[in-house]
C-alpha cells in the first residue's frame, strides 16, 4: 500500500492524508489548535458552542467515526486534556502509517479502534458518549451505511445527555443525497441544523455540508456569529428554512442507502 502520508511543504511538521485524488485530512502534531480545513474550523466552532460549555470538572466522551491524520480528536485534546476519545478506523495501515510519522502525545485521551464506524457503534453500551462525530470516507465518498436509519438509531442509542451528533458530508445540488440524510437525523433529534459555504449552498459547486442535530437546542444564533467571523464562513439553516431546504425528502433505510455523489471536477478533486 503506497504512503498516503504526506509532508505539507510550506508548513513544516505539518501532514496530508491523501487518498488518490482527493485530500481529506490536515495536521501539525505540534499545534493541535492549527485547523486549517474550513469544515474542521467548523467542527471545532460547533464543539466550543455545545459541549465544550460544559463544566471543566465533568469527563466527556466522544466517539469519532472516521479517524485519517487525528485532526480533531488532537484538537479536542488540546481544547479539553482528559476527554475520553474513540475513534474508528477500520484502515489499519494508515492508522499503522499516522502512528509512525506523527504518534499521539501520551496520556492524549485518544483510543483508535480497528474497526468501521458501523460495527463500532453497534458493540458500544446505550448512553455512552455526549456527542458523536461522523467524519468517514470511503475513497472520496461518504459511505452508505454511516448515513442508513438503522446507523442513525445507534448513534442516537449510545448519545447521554444532549445526544450530539455531527455529520461532515458531501454533495451537490440539487442535494438529493443531503436531504435524505437530513430527514433521517430530524426523526430522531429535536433540533437540527444544516451549515455550508454559500456557493455549496447556492448549487454552485460541490462541497461540504455540516449537519448537526442534539436533544439540547445548541447556541445557533452564536454558531452564525463566529461562522461569519472565520476566513470561509457557513451559511447556517435550521427550523423552517430546513423544512423547506429538505422538500419531503424521505430518509434512507439500509435498503436503499446509498455513498455520497462523487466529487470528480470538484474543488476537492486533483489531477
Amino acid at each position: 500500500m503506497p504512503d498516503r502520508l504526506f509532508p505539507d511543504d510550506s508548513v513544516p511538521g505539518a501532514f496530508q492524508v491523501r487518498f488518490g485524488h482527493t485530500s481529506q485530512s490536515w495536521v501539525d502534531p505540534e499545534r493541535p489548535e492549527l485547523l486549517v480545513f474550513e469544515y474542521t474550523q467548523h467542527v471545532a466552532m460547533v464543539l466550543e458552542h455545545t459541549l465544550l460549555s460544559a463544566p471543566t470538572d465533568r469527563r466527556l466522551r466522544i466517539v469519532h467515526i472516521g479517524g485519517a491524520g487525528l485532526t480533531l480528536p488532537r484538537w479536542v485534546a488540546w481544547r479539553r486534556p482528559g476527554t475520553a476519545q474513540i475513534v474508528c478506523e477500520p484502515d489499519e495501515e494508515l492508522t499503522s502509517e499516522v502512528r509512525r510519522k506523527i504518534p499521539l502525545p501520551t496520556r492524549s485521551g485518544i483510543k483508535v479502534r480497528a474497526v468501521d464506524g458501523r460495527s463500532g457503534v453497534g458493540v458500544m453500551p446505550a448512553d455512552f458518549a455526549e456527542a458523536v462525530i461522523v467524519d468517514a470516507f470511503d475513497g472520496a465518498r461518504v459511505p452508505a451505511e454511516l448515513v442508513s436509519g438503522e446507523f442513525l438509531d445507534e448513534a442516537q442509542r449510545i448519545g447521554r445527555d444532549e445526544s450530539l451528533v455531527i455529520f461532515n458530508v458531501t454533495d451537490r445540488a440539487p442535494f438529493h443525497w443531503g436531504q435524505r440524510v437530513v430527514a433521517g437525523l430530524r426523526q430522531r433529534w429535536r433540533h437540527v441544523a444544516l451549515g455550508a459555504e454559500s456557493p455549496v449552498h447556492k448549487g454552485r459547486r460541490f462541497g461540504n455540508l455540516l449537519l448537526v442535530a442534539s436533544e439540547k437546542k445548541p447556541d445557533f444564533a452564536g454558531i452564525r456569529r463566529q461562522s461569519n467571523r472565520l476566513p470561509f464562513g457557513y451559511r447556517w439553516i435550521d427550523g423552517a428554512e430546513l423544512d423547506g431546504w429538505c422538500g419531503g425528502a424521505e430518509p434512507f433505510t439500509d435498503a436503499d442507502t446509498r455513498h455520497s455523489p462523487d466529487p470528480s471536477g470538484s474543488k476537492l478533486w486533483f489531477s
